[in-house]
């Protein structure tokens, strides 16, 4: 007896027939006799023909949609179109019932919004067992780029008294019990009580952290976890997601810039590679959608065209300079089409912007370097025209910025001087500038969004649909 997964038997190259057994969940079951079985192992199912004479009526009656059932049988040349091989079976056990009147995912058609709401559920769908198949495949192929070139892999604390971005949205982490935290002399919460010593939060990145090893061991990444308590219920945002952020030492911007495009085109070349089968689904799934849509909103490229073309092409490089005055010279910006209007250098680029130099302008992958330093981090190196920092986003189709980077600010003085104009306290970040006072050198990284690399690589639209357990304003389910 051979104990294989649906995927094994479906590639079976063996002599056949031979006996089997596996292990699944119903997907259908139809006119009393076959039986769609699914392990998910693999996106397509495995028909089992049953034999009459071997089943109950009682073993009949529980056969339904999403019932865990044990199959034995003789796998066999498939008589049937759309198959290469079934089972037919001369053993079947039930090993969980489903009750057909309950249970919430019937072979049909659901929203996503419907699926969200049962996300407990939503991976036995086969659009959703694509998915986490994707994303478990990106995650060995992101490990894997920086395992073989060089990087040392580090968990970065998920607690944190600092925030490496300033933006001022962080869940705060606290030991004092409801309406009983102690104040000071100024009314003001007495943080030197709670667990810590000092107000934490979860952590909005793992960047500062890595810069330290980078600064010690050359090349080091982290991935992991991040948390930003931003109120917005877009289909960009989530209050939990993933990040993955290289730092390298000895590295400037144009080195980074060649680190995140490699970097990029290595993992869609391996999901292009070993994940064919859900990405051929999904493909299909993106197609139907499309032409759903307006004529003139309609994608030019499939699913795949669009990923092999991100991993074959070169990406554009222009300057934050020349995108603004591309912006404020297009015909969207002109006749006031844009959400938020381009009217002089400085701007904050929205998604908007971002979309539309990608997909309309230069029709291809996109990365932007030396934006203004009023508009982006302190920690970002200022250039010599005093206005500008060495920074770099990597722009997508559908998505926008998929990427965000910069060359550090290897200079003590210049690092402290940002700092206090943009009131960042030195004492809070004291390890951080030692980096500057200890052997200090050029070195850069890059912080790339895990969730919005995956709604690139599968096609979905909405962030939530990419996380197994999305974590949003008023909803932290399951």
């Amino acid at each position: 007896m051979i104990k294989k997964s649906v995927y094994e038997l479906l590639k079976s190259d063996g002599l056949l027939p031979q006996e089997v057994q596996v292990k699944g969940w119903v997907r259908t079951f139809r006119s009393n006799r076959f039986i769609a079985l699914n392990d998910g192992s693999t996106i397509h199912n495995i028909q089992c023909v049953i034999d009459f004479e071997s089943t109950t009526e009682e073993t009949l009656k529980r056969i339904n949609t999403g019932a865990a059932i044990a199959i034995k049988g003789n796998l066999t040349e498939s008589q049937g179109k759309g198959q290469t091989v079934e089972i037919q079976v001369s053993e079947i056990e039930i090993l969980g019932d489903s009750n057909p009147d309950a249970y919430p995912i019937q072979p049909k058609k659901h929203s996503l919004e419907f699926l969200r709401e049962n996300a407990h559920l939503r991976v036995r769908t086969n659009t959703f067992s694509a998915i986490m198949r994707v994303r478990s495949k990106l995650s060995f192929a992101v490990h894997q780029y920086f395992q073989e070139n060089g990087f040392n892999y580090v968990h970065t604390p998920i607690i944190t008294g600092t925030d490496a971005e300033g933006a001022g949205e962080m869940f705060r982490v606290t030991n004092f019990k409801d309406n009983e935290a102690p104040v000071n002399e100024e009314g003001e919460i007495d943080f030197t009580k709670d667990f810590f010593g000092k107000e934490t939060n979860l952590t909005v990145s793992g960047q500062l952290e890595a810069e330290t090893f980078a600064m010690a061991l050359g090349k080091a990444y982290t991935f992991g976890p991040t948390f930003r308590a931003e109120n917005s219920n877009t289909t960009r945002h989530l209050a939990e997601f993933w990040m993955i952020e290289p730092e390298v030492a000895f590295m400037d911007l144009e080195g980074n810039m060649d680190l995140a495009e490699d970097f990029i085109k290595c993992v869609l070349k391996s999901i292009l590679k070993s994940c064919k089968d859900d990405l051929a689904f999904l493909d299909q799934r993106l197609t139907q959608e499309e032409k759903s849509k307006p004529q003139a909103e309609r994608s030019d490229m499939s699913l795949i065209e669009k990923l092999r073309f991100v991993a074959d092409n070169n990406f554009k490089r222009i300057s934050y300079t020349e995108a603004i005055d591309i912006l404020r010279n297009s015909k969207p910006n002109k006749k006031k089409k844009f959400q938020f209007p381009i009217h002089e250098w400085g701007a904050d680029l929205q998604s908007e912007h971002e979309r539309f130099l990608v997909e309309k302008h230069f029709k291809c992958p996109l990365i932007l370097f030396d934006y203004p330093a009023d508009i982006k981090a302190f920690y970002m190196r200022l250039n010599e025209d005093g206005k500008t920092v060495r920074a770099m986003d990597v722009l997508f189709p559908g998505i926008g910025e998929i990427v965000g980077g910069a060359q550090r600010e290897e200079r003590y003085d210049v690092l402290v001087e940002k700092m206090k104009k943009m009131n960042i306290d030195e004492k809070e970040l004291w390890w951080y500038l030692d980096l500057r006072k200890f052997g200090t050198a050029v070195h850069s990284g890059f912080g790339l969004g895990f969730e919005r690399l995956v709604q690139f690589t599968t096609g979905m639209n909405n962030i939530r649909d990419v996380i197994p357990f999305p974590r949003t304003p008023q909803n932290a389910d399951f």
